[in-house]
Formats: structure tokens, sequence, C-alpha cells
């Protein structure tokens, strides 16, 4: 199980992020200040850190910068301060982002994912070029082209994202909100039936060809997966 530290000196704030975050299907730490953030990141691998920029015995600033002699983790600092030059000065000591109180926990998770999503998509790039093969079905997103046993399937630009999303995780369950937050961004306020409307179409043009080992299946009450019988 992945793991996210989150590092904040108020116990309600944490307890609360926590709740959200293991929705998310993560494991989760708390430290209440920054030596005590930079022992469980010594001793765990993290997938991404939340740090409360006004810890006491050690500041966010301080621990972003130990942690940046050592690690690329997606970082996130988080205050009570919007000052623009305290913005500047985060990012510019290795941060991701920059949330500030009050903010809504939905909005910190909105962030978080889009976080992840771009260094996922980085980390691809540099694995395989942005290509899946799975059994008759290629994706190549970097070409903006998808094949069915050779033969080519026109889909939109939306459609090839939920495609690649469902397929590079396959077998992982992403419910309509995941998809909706991930793919239209934490700023679209839109309807999770536009998620099952693009669904709809996506395997209709799927449907056209054989696909007997692999299908975008529906998990009543949940959301959709990527489905491989046979690879």
């Amino acid at each position: 199980m992945a793991n996210v530290l989150i590092a904040d000196d108020s116990r309600e704030f944490s307890t609360i992020l926590k709740e959200y975050v293991e929705k998310e299907g993560y494991s989760v730490f708390i430290a209440g200040d920054g030596r005590k953030a930079l022992e469980i990141f010594s001793a765990n691998e993290l997938d991404m850190v939340f740090l409360d920029v006004n810890m006491p015995v050690m500041n966010g600033y301080d621990v972003c910068r130990e942690i940046r002699k050592k690690s690329n983790v997606p970082v996130i600092m988080i205050t009570s301060h919007g000052d623009d030059y305290e913005k500047i000065m985060g990012l510019g000591i290795g941060a991701d982002d920059y949330v500030v109180k009050p903010c809504s926990p939905g909005e910190v998770i909105a962030r978080m994912r889009a976080i992840l999503r771009r260094i996922y998509f980085e980390h691809s790039t540099e694995q395989n070029g942005r290509k899946i093969q799975i059994d008759n079905l290629e994706i190549d997103i970097d070409n903006f082209k998808v094949c069915i046993d050779k033969k080519e399937v026109l889909l939109t630009k939306r459609e090839m994202e939920i495609l690649w999303t469902l397929a590079e995780n396959a077998d992982r369950v992403f419910t309509r909100e995941n998809l909706l937050n991930s793919l239209w961004g934490y700023d679209y306020y839109g309807d999770c039936r536009t998620v099952d409307s693009h669904i709809k179409r996506l395997r209709a043009k799927l449907d056209e060809f054989p696909h007997e080992n692999w299908n975008i299946k529906t998990v009543w009450g949940m959301g959709y997966k990527f489905e491989v019988n046979v690879v």
C-alpha cells in the first residue's frame, strides 16, 4: 500500500485530511512537528508529503529542504498565510504545490491527485514512451493512436485519456469521482454522469473489434476497471 505523510500541528486538520487520504487507498502517517516528520520520512517510503509551514521544533520549509536533499517525493505545503513571498519561497525550495488554510479537504485531495497524475505520466514517458500493449490492444498516447489487431480505433482526447488511465492500472477500480477529478481536474464542477457518457461511447467504439481477453468492466456500486482475462 502506498504511503502519505501529513505533518501538521493541528490534530483536527490532520485527522480530517487523513480520512480523505485513506479513502484514496493510501496508508497515512501523522506527525505533529518537523522533527517527527523527518523521522517518519527517513524510516518509510513515501508517495506524498503534506507539510504545515508553521510546525514546532522544525518548520515546514526546513523539513522540505531536508527532504529535497534525499528525495523527489511530491510535497504540498500548507499554511494559514497566503502571502506571495511565502508561496514563492515554498516552491523555490522544492515544494510541488501550496495550499492556504482554510481549505477544503476535497481541494487538497484534488491537488494531490493532479500532482501524482503528472508524475505518473512523466514516469510512464521515461519507462515506455507512453505506450501500452495488452493482448491485441495497443495504446500510443504520444501519437494519439489506439489499435486493436493493428486496426486503428478513432477516439476523442477524453476517451483516449480514460482508456489510458484504466489500462495502465489494469484491475484497479476507479470510482466516477476518481476519474472526474483526475481527468477533468479539481476545478471542474460537472456531473459524474459525464464519466458514464464517455465510458459508454468509448465502449461502443472498442466493441467494434474483438477483444475477448480484456474489457472495461462496470463494478456495480463503485465505478469502472480495465479487466484483463489473459495476457
